[in-house]
């Protein structure tokens, strides 16, 4: 009797745990792509049977508060829903939008979510993310994503946040508790933009000091944690005829023009002076399974850096993920 409980009770962990596509049904795999004229192709050229979340970024208002038309974004949902993948449109991004200052405030705060409301279920959208970062946080962010999450809750739809660790004192315990789950970008440590610092700009005690953070500091469930990982590396030193594209490459690029990079995180530049550092195969491997035992999910970015065929990191996550199913 004992031995059919525990087949019994492994069954329905397996069923709760693994959909038909072999991927957790709680652990997430959230992938953004960059919004542009070609996004409809960009979706058919990914296995989104390998994804739960396709983020798209960055869809922003108007400085007027207003969503223009963007006519690919139905087909891309309705592809995407074809394969029981979640699409979430992520507003604000890296660079500064000075017009959210005035969207965010008290005086425009309920016709801008409206009208976020109104784009999501316009396109069929599963929710919204919300990227502000740096300077764009302010005392507003608080009141915008409280007031975001009520409307977006009452039409079953999810809210998420992606998270710097440099800005994490601006991030208030009740926005934080609002989002659904967040990412954390684990990544930039060291940038073309701080020259004099080279180093490997995501390595994995990166992603353990932040999960060890939003976790055991600011008391987050682990499953609402979702480890980002770069699918880019970066150039640093003396770069060869000092050309630029070494300065930020996409893991394709970096795959295409160094013998075996995919299996390292580091690549000697041609001439010896300079370095570019990534994610390897065997790195993006780590952190799945680090992402498995202590978070709910995997974000990257961004999934048009990817390699292709045996080549490609999203597989090594895919992968990864099939392996541990098969072990339990």
């Amino acid at each position: 009797m004992y031995r059919s409980f525990f087949y019994i009770r492994l069954i329905v962990l397996l069923t709760v745990l693994f959909s038909s596509q072999g991927l957790s049904a709680k652990f997430k795999v959230v992938g953004y792509l960059r919004s542009n004229n070609n996004l409809l192709n960009d979706v058919k050229s990914i296995d989104l049977n390998k994804l739960t979340h396709l983020f798209i970024a960055f869809i922003n208002p108007e400085p007027n508060g207003e969503f223009k038309e963007y006519d690919q974004l139905k087909a891309v949902v309705d592809l995407a829903h074809r394969s029981q993948v979640k699409v979430m449109i992520s507003c604000g991004g890296g660079s500064r939008h000075l017009f959210l200052d005035t969207l965010l405030a008290i005086k425009n705060r309920t016709r801008v979510v409206n009208n976020f409301i109104a784009f999501a279920e316009q396109y069929n959208l599963d929710g919204i993310d919300v990227d502000i970062e740096n300077d764009d946080i302010s005392a507003d962010y608080e009141p915008f994503v409280m007031a975001l999450s009520v409307e977006l809750h009452q039409k079953n739809k999810e809210i998420s946040a992606a998270l710097a660790f440099s800005t994490r004192k601006r991030i208030t315990d009740p926005s934080l508790n609002a989002f659904d789950f967040v990412t954390l970008m684990a990544y930039d440590k060291h940038a073309p933009w701080r020259p004099n610092d080279p180093g490997q700009h995501s390595p994995i005690s990166m992603a353990k000091e932040q999960i060890d953070y939003w976790t055991n500091e600011r008391g987050l469930n682990r499953q609402k944690v979702i480890i980002g990982v770069p699918f880019y590396g970066y150039g640093f030193g003396s770069l060869p005829d000092n050309d630029k594209k070494y300065r930020e490459m996409a893991f394709k690029d970096i795959v295409a023009n160094f013998k075996d990079a995919e299996n390292v995180d580091e690549v000697q530049l041609p001439g010896g002076g300079g370095v570019v550092y990534c994610n390897g195969s065997e790195t993006i491997r780590k952190k799945t399974l680090l992402a498995l035992k202590e978070t709910g999910g995997i974000m990257i970015w961004q999934l048009m850096h990817d390699a292709s065929g045996d080549h490609s990191l999203l597989g090594v996550i895919n992968k990864t993920l099939l392996t541990q199913r098969n072990k339990l």
